[in-house]
């Protein structure tokens, strides 16, 4: 079966080239592109993508919080972040978000479409770069006392907020919750990724709630 694919990205000759990629490739199914994240989030669900292209730097919503959004509509879609960001934070928010890669625009065409089916195939594609700065990154972190409670690693507010996770709250319904800003919200999940060592909302839930 060919893969559907979708692309969020304002460059207009930029998106032509890769439409023209995806076109080209043996196995893939290109279905829609998009030029800013609103109209992604409108139209997107209609097409039900096996995989999306996700500009980082979108005019508007930016294509961080394009991806949470999406991800509630489109649970079984795989996001893989295309940009040309290598900032760590970026990084780290894109793959809380619900992304499952990371490439930089200057991947060959060979290098995107191999990305893609590795997607599929369960893994998650990274630049080389980006691959290093992530495992870098857990390298440095310091796990949570062994033999203590997940819970415990968390503050108060953590707590909270992974509380609120659960409970199915978006991140700006948690920041209006909870009376502060959005930015302050994802610094919060942020650390508490970094506490217990997980990758995504699920994984925090499960591993919190395990030994609450």
């Amino acid at each position: 079966m060919s893969i559907g694919v979708c692309i969020v990205e304002d460059d207009r000759p930029l998106r032509a080239i890769f439409v023209d990629w995806l076109k080209q490739s043996r196995g893939i199914h290109f279905l829609k592109d998009y030029p800013n994240a609103e109209v992604a989030i409108q139209d997107m669900p209609s097409c039900s993508p096996d995989v999306v292209l996700m500009d980082i730097h979108l005019p508007g919503v930016d294509g961080i919080e394009c991806v949470r959004l999406l991800k509630d509509k489109l649970p079984a879609t795989l996001f893989i972040m295309f940009t040309v960001y290598e900032d760590d934070n970026r990084i780290f928010d894109a793959l809380a978000a619900g992304a499952c890669g990371y490439l930089l625009k200057q991947t060959s065409k060979t290098a995107l479409i191999r990305a893609i089916r590795d997607a599929v195939d369960g893994g998650s594609p990274m630049s080389s770069s980006i691959a290093r700065r992530v495992v870098h990154s857990f390298q440095c972190q310091k796990p949570y006392q062994e033999g203590k409670k997940a819970s415990e690693a968390l503050s108060p507010r953590e707590a909270e907020i992974l509380r609120l996770l659960a409970g199915g709250y978006l991140y700006k319904e948690i920041a209006d919750e909870l009376g502060v800003a959005e930015p302050t919200v994802n610094s919060h999940i942020r650390r508490i990724y970094e506490k217990l060592q997980v990758h995504s909302r699920s994984q925090a839930i499960a591993e919190y709630f395990r030994n609450v």
